[in-house]
């Protein structure tokens, strides 16, 4: 793997940098200065899109930029809840590095010294500027950036109704938050994201004026609860053709912690302690599908001041979701545990002048791989520390494969699950947090002949051999799992 800086004008850069081009089989010129980048984050989104198949999802800002790169279908978090997914993704490392298991521990406390993806950036020349949510809520990360990083707070609101923001300002009732949906005749830029997206159009203004590339990090929170987005974002779909989940009842087999209980969604004062009604779980899906065009639309505002500003030929871009989300899929609504609705997540990578534009990959992918893959294409070097691989191999050849395996993980009290996804399975093991080889229950999912997960099949004895061949697979751990991308491909 080349390493090299182009801050370095001699002979053997421009050696260097032409063997990567051959290696890459794309049209890069040597003179071409670095990539900057436009790295997306979206909070809650779960492969739910057009791009994925979903072809009642109306995001054709998400098809656009899919036009432009890789879409990722098969790509993992290392654990489906916010902090712990984006503290794992910004070091490169895995929940278990981080330290982070929860939404109020910062990774500096395990990793005091870590050199995040940002930072990476910014100690190798680059314009760091960070803005929305990246980082999860207030556990900011200062020395990432080379500004402080912002988020968009005046003459914003979570709700458009009156009386629902009075609700929110009001906070004192054991339900403390107002509606869990709502739509409202209001512009854009009354919620977050519509005043990120304008926020970030100044941005990019700005950057193209300065002498050194730049990163730019935009943080969008929708779909995340709750569903509020303006009407017309509502007036895109009918309510009548919405389906439900297909299997809205725990996996047979699986033990009941596997599952959370989805407080969350429950923190907002129209939805009951009990089981959610079928014209109430179509209003929350009504409100999800919104949210995600409302978003969608805010990412089209970036992509045209790309092609505005004349830069979309020199911006690498990068969109994921921190992980993906249960719509009443196994009887249970948002994330919080290692089922595939909640592992598998969104992943664009769009790179001027690969030839690969517009192609999908099944070709397993690991959210901790976004630093490694993002520090090549810009001729960065990979820090030490890095608990992923590079993508490239896979975005020159979408049929490559990197890896055997994509790893999960998800706490209960004094166990955690790990996950393990192959190309066939998911298989999950619970194991005691202090004692690996204490295994309280096992998961084994047949993605061949149950794509929903919805019996497991781990106590079946005809399944024992099976079973011990993933343990030792699963024992091996990432590093174990890791092939030469040369010569592996997707069969």
């Amino acid at each position: 793997m080349l390493n090299f800086s182009i801050h370095n004008k001699s002979v053997s850069f421009l050696v260097g940098f032409c063997a990567f081009l051959v290696l890459s089989n794309n049209s890069y010129s040597a003179e071409k200065e670095r990539m900057n980048v436009l790295f997306i984050a979206v909070d809650d989104l779960r492969t739910e899109a057009s791009i994925f198949g979903k072809k009642y999802i109306h995001s054709p800002n998400l098809e656009r930029l899919a036009s432009r790169g890789v879409t990722f279908n098969r790509a993992y978090c290392q654990q489906a809840v916010c902090s712990p997914s984006r503290s794992s993704l910004l070091t490169g490392t895995r929940p278990d590095t981080t330290k982070v298991w929860d939404l109020v521990t910062h990774f500096r406390k395990a990793l005091p010294e870590v050199v995040t993806l940002p930072s990476h950036f910014k100690n190798n020349g680059y314009f760091v500027q960070g803005m929305g949510k990246l980082y999860h809520s207030s556990l900011d990360d200062p020395q990432s950036w080379s500004i402080p990083w912002t988020s968009p707070k005046k003459n914003i609101t979570v709700y458009g109704l009156p009386v629902n923001i009075a609700k929110e300002k009001g906070k004192g009732e054991a339900k403390k938050r107002g509606p869990a949906f709502e739509s409202s005749e209001v512009p854009d830029n009354t919620f977050h994201d519509g005043a990120l997206a304008e926020m970030a159009i100044k941005a990019l203004g700005e950057c193209v004026k300065k002498k050194e590339p730049f990163w730019l990090g935009v943080g969008f929170i929708k779909p995340h609860l709750p569903f509020v987005s303006p009407k017309k974002y509502w007036d895109l779909y009918d309510p009548a053709k919405i389906e439900l989940a297909p299997n809205p009842f725990k996996p047979k087999g699986a033990p009941d912690y596997a599952f959370s209980s989805g407080g969350e969604i429950r923190n907002y004062d129209n939805i009951p302690d009990g089981k959610i009604s079928d014209d109430l779980a179509r209003q929350l899906k009504h409100g999800y599908f919104a949210a995600i065009s409302y978003m969608d639309a805010q990412v089209g505002k970036l992509l045209d001041e790309l092609d505005r500003l004349k830069i979309a030929d020199n911006t690498i871009i990068v969109l994921w979701g921190d992980h993906g989300w249960k719509l009443g899929e196994h009887g249970a609504w948002c994330k919080h545990s290692n089922v595939e609705n909640d592992t598998n997540a969104p992943l664009l990578i769009s790179v001027p002048g690969f030839k690969s534009a517009g192609s999908k990959t099944n070709s397993l992918a690991e959210f901790v791989d976004i630093y490694p893959t993002l520090a090549e294409l810009c001729g960065l070097p990979k820090p030490q520390h890095l608990e992923g691989v590079s993508l490239v191999p896979v975005l020159i050849s979408p049929e490559t494969i990197v890896k055997n395996a994509a790893f999960s993980q998800y706490p209960r009290s004094n166990i955690m699950g790990y996950s393990m996804r192959t190309e066939r399975y998911r298989f999950t093991r619970w194991v005691n947090r202090n004692d690996h080889t204490k295994v309280d229950s096992v998961e084994l999912y047949d993605h061949q002949t149950d794509p929903q997960e919805n019996i497991n099949i781990a106590s079946d004895s005809k399944n024992a051999e099976l079973v011990a061949k993933l343990t030792t697979q699963w024992i091996k751990g990432w590093q174990g799992n890791l092939v030469d991308s040369k010569a592996d491909k997707i069969k």
